[in-house]
Formats: structure tokens, sequence, C-alpha cells
């Protein structure tokens, strides 16, 4: 596994952002980061095999690990257990299978 999970981090690893100006600076991108903001840049430490494991899944997925942690964290937060999230998953599948 790569220390950059992001999968377009090859295309873009060579291209030169010396001049690149904030977001705040560019009237169009801040206007779109407050209408699909929301998050907060935070520091947290993380067991590294938690962290792996994130990163694999996210690898195997082709998505972003931050997103998959956020998702975790947001289900915790909501309560949802893995116990919620596999029954539903069962339920899913039974009405599939029975329609």
């Amino acid at each position: 596994m790569s220390n950059n999970s992001d999968p377009m981090f090859k295309r873009y690893a060579d291209m030169d952002f010396t001049n690149a100006k904030p977001v705040a600076e560019v009237p169009a991108l801040a206007r779109l980061q407050a209408e699909h903001g929301g998050k907060s840049r935070i520091t947290i430490r993380l067991d590294n095999a938690t962290l792996a494991t994130f990163k694999a899944r996210a690898e195997m997925t082709g998505g972003n690990y931050q997103t998959l942690i956020n998702e975790a964290l947001m289900q915790a937060a909501q309560g949802v257990t893995l116990a919620d999230v596999v029954r539903n998953a069962i339920r899913q599948e039974l009405r599939v299978i029975h329609a």
C-alpha cells in the first residue's frame, strides 16, 4: 500500500502550485466551499492498524480513506452499530430474493 492512497496523486504530483491562490481569494471557489463545505480540518491520532484497514478498504473500493473514516464516525455518532449495518444489508438482500 502506498503512503498516498489518493488515486489522483500521481496525476498531479509534478504540478507546480507555487503561484496557487487560497480558495478564499478565488470568489467562485470560496462560494463552492461555503455551499458544499461543512467540514473542519483536525488532527487525530489513530492506531496504525486502524488506519491501515481504512486505507486498504479505500484502495479496494477506489474511494478515499478519510471519507470512509468520516462515514464510520457519523454512523457511530448516530448510534448505528455494525450489527445494525449487517442486519439492514441482510434485510435488503432478502427483499430482493423475495421480490
